[in-house]
């Protein structure tokens, strides 16, 4: 019985082949590489990823789907289904002695979380290649003080080198999006390009673009007064979007002293 795509789980099948040939060649699978595919879908993806290694993970939340992956597979390899929430996920425990490869059709109601989610998780990840809502992946790879440069732009490039690789049209897909798609690889990091603590810049960053037509003075005021924002070198009447990541990294780093200011103070009264 054919497989209706399903709203609730952003379901667009891939089925044009010059596309799926291209993503594969932009992955370059090879034997002994640990790569798991999150949301294979009806498996475009996942066979011809499979030929080309003999052994293959797949996260995928729609148990309907299985039985079909199964069967499209049979025979070409070993192929690990996990029916599981991507969002909830712990892909480091896959992960073993070998950084993992990651690849997916991602759900584009889910994207940005789940990004969000991998990059708590990119230390065991050698790469990430994605289909993402055209949209999205500019997001990813703006540069600051650019219409698409926003939170998500700092704290992937935080943690990770952003390449797009080319664009995908609606057709090629059942059934077809209502928008443009693109394909991007995520490189994490070795070591971060800023001296920053993730988890205060994280803060930081949120705040600073939680009001993105306001000033860093009123949007960082519960975090940093004008003072402090002007000691870090930066003009507080400045948009969060004007702020590069290095720029970020200097007034978190201004945060942090802040914070173990005020707990050395507490400890000592």
């Amino acid at each position: 019985m054919k497989h209706r795509a399903r709203k609730r789980f952003g379901q667009n099948f891939l089925h044009d082949q010059h596309v799926i040939s291209n993503i594969i060649r932009q992955i370059q699978p090879r034997p002994g590489d640990h790569l798991v595919e999150i949301g294979p879908g009806l498996g475009a993806l996942t066979l011809p990823l499979l030929q080309s290694t003999d052994r293959l993970e797949v996260v995928e939340l729609d148990r309907d789907l299985i039985p079909k992956l199964e069967l499209l597979c049979a025979g070409q390899g070993k192929l690990i289904i996990h029916n599981a929430d991507a969002l909830a996920f712990d892909f480091c425990a896959l992960a073993g002695d070998s950084k993992l490869r990651l690849v997916g059709n991602l759900p584009y109601n889910i994207s940005t979380p789940l990004i969000f989610h991998l990059l708590e998780q990119a230390n065991c990840i050698d790469d990430m290649h994605f289909m993402l809502q055209k949209e999205v992946v500019d997001r990813l790879a703006a540069k600051a003080d650019t219409r698409d440069y926003g939170r998500l732009s700092v704290m992937v490039q935080y943690h990770c080198q952003v390449e797009k690789l080319f664009n995908v049209p609606p057709g090629a897909f059942t059934p077809a999006p209502k928008v443009d798609s693109a394909i991007v690889r995520l490189l994490p990091h070795t070591s971060p390009p800023v001296d920053a603590d993730p988890e205060v810049l994280a803060r930081l960053v949120a705040q600073a673009f939680s009001q993105r037509r306001k000033t860093l003075r009123n949007t960082l005021k519960t975090l940093l007064d004008t003072t402090e924002i002007e000691a870090s070198g930066i003009d507080p009447q400045r948009r969060a979007e004007t702020l590069d990541l290095t720029e970020f990294a200097t007034l978190a780093q201004c945060l942090e002293k802040k914070q173990t200011s005020i707990t050395n103070h507490g400890l000592h009264q």
